[in-house]
């Protein structure tokens, strides 16, 4: 980096954090936003670590620096989750110079990770989703389209960037499934209910031929100019509808997602099968779900689904 001495930490450890987003990308395969979230947070680290003396290597970073540094980020006002979200990062990648033969000791090895306030997610009940739904017009103007995205989004719980990235070659409507690729770049498949297999259909043949352009792609949901659908106007559209069906609560695409999960709880669907359709790694992420609503994949996603 032009401008940084030879033995500033920042010029060493910049090239070992380059290697190892090179690590996460190729080797765990990890997304792009996992990747530039720990790129912001090893960057901020060693630039606070060019005000330390005596720091010249990476080798000079001793458990006190990483504590110190995390105790300067909560004064700062760092939220508790962002907190915890640096120290993963900073525990995994000194595990990874370690592993590379690059330090003899990793100064991250006892790090404690924070804990921190689990909120329960918002939900919505059945009757609101049914408003939801009914406030789509399929006679206007793209309300076929925006009628078949609520209800894949609720149906099988999808993630906004995976209904964006949906592709016609991952809709399997006959046999009630989409192949989803998620997080991470791993693929899951999960079923898809009657009602948004017919929503979908009707979508399909009647209105996704007119928006078809020059410049279209296989992407399932298409604008008006023929291109795939961003985050942020699904985001607007649910925003429109959820006005429209007068709910008071603030809708938005993952509100759906935690919806789909609670409902399927709460109809008696096992948590391991859930975390299968959510796509989640960890099974305490889908625990939270428990919380909310105490009261062979496809099958049971008929059953206990409201809309399957």
């Amino acid at each position: 980096m032009s401008g940084e001495s030879a033995g500033s930490p920042t010029s060493g450890m910049a090239l070992l954090v380059d290697d190892f987003l090179l690590y996460l990308a190729t080797e765990r395969g990890l997304s792009t936003n996992y990747q530039l979230s720990t790129q912001r947070s090893l960057e901020t680290f060693y630039h606070w670590l060019e005000k330390s003396p005596g720091i010249v290597r990476p080798q000079d970073v001793t458990p006190a620096h990483i504590t110190d540094y995390l105790t300067h980020r909560k004064k700062a006002g760092l939220a508790a989750a962002s907190i915890k979200l640096e120290a993963v990062a900073l525990r995994i990648f000194f595990r990874f110079l370690l592993a590379r033969h690059q330090l003899r000791d990793n100064p991250a090895e006892n790090l404690p990770i924070p804990r921190i306030e689990r909120y329960l997610p918002e939900t919505l009940n059945r009757p609101q989703v049914e408003r939801l739904l009914e406030s789509i017009d399929e006679t206007g103007p793209f309300g076929l389209r925006d009628r078949a995205m609520v209800e894949l989004l609720y149906a099988s719980g999808l993630r906004v960037s995976e209904l964006c990235n949906a592709r016609l070659e991952n809709l399997f409507l006959d046999d009630g499934f989409i192949r989803v690729h998620g997080k991470g770049a791993k693929t899951r498949i999960v079923p898809v209910g009657s009602k948004a297999r017919e929503a979908i259909e009707r979508y399909l043949a009647q209105e996704r031929p007119t928006l078809i352009s020059k410049k279209s792609g296989a992407e399932v949901f298409l604008s008006v100019r023929g291109k795939k659908l961003t985050s942020q106007r699904i985001w607007q559209l649910l925003k429109k509808y959820a006005a429209r069906a007068g709910l008071e609560e603030n809708v938005y695409p993952h509100l759906l997602r935690h919806s789909f999960a609670t409902h399927l709880l709460s109809g008696g669907a096992d948590l391991r099968i859930i975390q299968e359709m959510l796509g989640h790694s960890d099974i305490s992420t889908t625990q939270v779900y428990t919380h909310v609503d105490a009261s062979g994949l496809k099958k049971v996603h008929k059953k206990f689904h409201p809309r399957g």
